[in-house]
This record gives structure tokens, sequence and C-alpha cells, in this order.
């Protein structure tokens, strides 16, 4: 195992910057999950740790040794690639020793480690098979085989699910979570998918434009999301944003939409009069009823969408367009209804910045 420490990283093609001075350490044991939208620089940065990318600036270190100049045989890791990359006309027990076999390990020795390996990931009946006789989550297990006999400091996986249909994937990522648990190697994974990434992680990496927007755990990025980038791009359905300005009125400072709605902000830190504001609501913060007795914001329903453990119901707050989760399902069709927003669901975001207000 190691630590990967990664100071002012760039990567240049020609005159165009990708990746724009990265500055980031995961320790040694810590899974650690790089996402953004496409084109943000995620899988060039992993290809550069991996040593698959020259470094056009900063240096990149593991287990305290960097690695810029080092080739990608020598860095002691080992990745898993979206295609799987298996050699056709290996079996199984075939491909996963192929890395053993080219460093002069014994046959004995490879067959222990690919027989530990097979174990732990459920391949043992399929040793004698070629890739084509298997299913995509089977391959993928034979590619995660290969890397683990290796006995790597560092896992390197680019988007390793992809490929696979939605229940296997869900599955998948079950698999590869206990087996980075047991093993408790430095693992680095590359995905667009947040769900994956939220539901793997010690930490979560936001890339945006070459850069780090933020880091840190799940829950710590969905609850206090630093800016409207990591706010909008974190939750799905994606956090409602509506425009606002902090004003005072009898009951004391609140915040105005341009159609009259208010939402109280006393005791928000960093709030004056007069602040042009972004608010931030969580779909599943805010709770729909058709009971005006029970107050509430006016809401008027458009569509609801059942998902069986989940409802998703869209319609407009004053002159804005919502998405409200509710746990369950609903019983509810198109028409008026009430809003109330849970406490502590506000999330303030400076208009002019897009940061994050406490």
């Amino acid at each position: 195992m190691a630590t990967v420490d990664i100071n002012g990283v760039v990567k240049r093609y020609g005159s165009h910057q990708v990746i724009q001075g990265v500055d980031l350490t995961i320790r040694d044991g810590e899974f650690v999950s790089l996402i953004g939208a496409s084109g943000c620089g995620k899988s060039t940065l992993l290809r550069m740790i991996a040593g698959l990318e020259p470094i056009s600036g900063g240096t990149i270190a593991i287990g305290g040794r960097v690695v810029n100049d080092v080739p990608p045989k020598s860095r002691d890791i080992a990745m898993v690639f979206q295609n799987y990359a298996l050699y056709p006309h290996f079996t199984v027990a075939e491909n996963m020793g192929f890395s053993l076999k080219l460093r002069n390990v014994t046959k004995s020795e490879i067959r222990k480690s690919v027989a530990e390996a097979a174990e732990m990931l459920g391949l043992t009946a399929y040793l004698a098979r070629y890739p084509r006789q298997l299913s995509g989550g089977l391959r993928q297990r034979v590619a995660m085989g290969r890397a683990i006999v290796r006995k790597p400091s560092v896992f390197l996986f680019d988007e390793p699910l992809s490929n696979l249909d939605a229940k296997l994937r869900v599955q998948m990522r079950s698999e590869i979570k206990t087996l980075q648990q047991r093993l408790r190697t430095t693992s680095i994974y590359v995905t667009h998918d947040q769900i994956e990434a939220m539901t793997m992680s010690d930490r979560i990496v936001i890339l945006n434009g070459g850069r780090v927007e933020q880091s840190g755990a799940p829950l710590e990025l969905y609850d206090k999301p630093a800016n409207l980038f990591v706010a909008t791009f974190i939750g799905s359905p994606a956090m409602n944003l509506i425009e606002a300005v902090a004003a005072r009125d009898a009951g004391g400072l609140v915040a105005v939409t341009e159609d009259g709605l208010r939402f109280p902000l006393d005791g928000r830190a960093g709030v004056t009069e007069g602040v042009a504001l972004t608010l931030g609501m969580r779909p599943g913060h805010l709770d729909i009823s058709r009971d005006a007795s029970a107050g509430g914001m006016p809401f008027a329903i458009e569509m609801v969408e059942q998902t069986g453990a989940e409802s998703y119901v869209a319609g407009t707050l004053g002159k804005h367009r919502i998405m409200i989760a509710h746990a369950g399902r609903i019983a509810t069709a198109p028409g008026p209804a009430f809003v109330t927003l849970q406490p502590g669901g506000l999330h303030l975001f400076d208009r002019a910045t897009g940061r994050r207000l406490a």
C-alpha cells in the first residue's frame, strides 16, 4: 500500500491546458473517486498517475517516490479498464497470471496467486474458460483478478463498470468496495456516475475544467457543496435553484424572489441585506401536501414520476419549475398543492461568485 501525492500537476496538449495545477493527496488505503463532467480531466489525471500520459508540470509521487519519469511497469500500480483488455486466446487463469509470468515468477507461485484471487472473486469454476465464454460481469472480474495477483501498492480504475447493465453495475460496485476494504489497497476510481462515487468512496474529488472544485466525504459534498457547480453536480435529481435578494422585513432578514416568495435567513452567517443570492433546495428536502391547513407555499403539480421506491413530482413554485423527491409512492394528479421546506434544507450561494455562504 502507498500514499499518492499529486503536487501542482499540469497537462498541456500544445497550447491547450487540460489539467490546471492539481494538488491532491490520496492517503494509504483510501478509496478516492474522481468525478466530473465529460472533458473535465479525470481520466487524463488517472493516466498520468499510471504513467500512460507524460506530465507537463508538477510532480506525482507514489509511496514517497516521485514517478514522473518512471515507466508504468515500474510504478507498482495495477489498472482496471472499461473495456476489460483481456487476451482472447488465453484462458481466465492465463489472463490473470500473465503479468506474473512476465516477471518470471515460478509456475507454482502463479497458480497459487491466481487460485487465491479467483476464490476472492468467485472465478474458480471459470479458470479454464476463454473470455468469449464469459458474461460482461465475469470478464470484469477477470480484469480485477489480473490486477489483484500483482499485489500492487495502488489500484487504478478507469470507468470499469460503464459497459455493464444497470443491475450488474449495482452488484459489481458492491463487490469492488468489499474487495477494496478487504485488501486495503490505495484505490483511485474514475467514473461519470455519481451514484457509484457516493456509494463506494471514502472521499470524492470533483473536477471541473481541469481544476479541483471540492474534495471531501460523499455526504459532506452533498450536505455542504462549496459552490453552485458542486451543488448541481452532486445529487439526483439535481438541486433546485432559485434567484433571490436578501432583504429585511418585520420578521427579520429574508430572501425574496422576483415573484415574492420569502425564505427566512436569520442566523445565516455571511448574508447581509442587499446581497444577490441563489437559493438551493434538494428535491428530497421538500415536502408536498394537498392540505392547505398544513401551511406551505402554493405549488402547481405538473407531472408525477413513479419509480417504486420514490416519486418525483415536477411543477412550479411561483414562477420557478422545481422537482420534489417524495419517499415512497404518492397518488396525486396535476393541480394545486402546497410545499414546505424541511429545517436546514436551504442552501445559500453568492450569485456573483457562485460560492457557498455559510
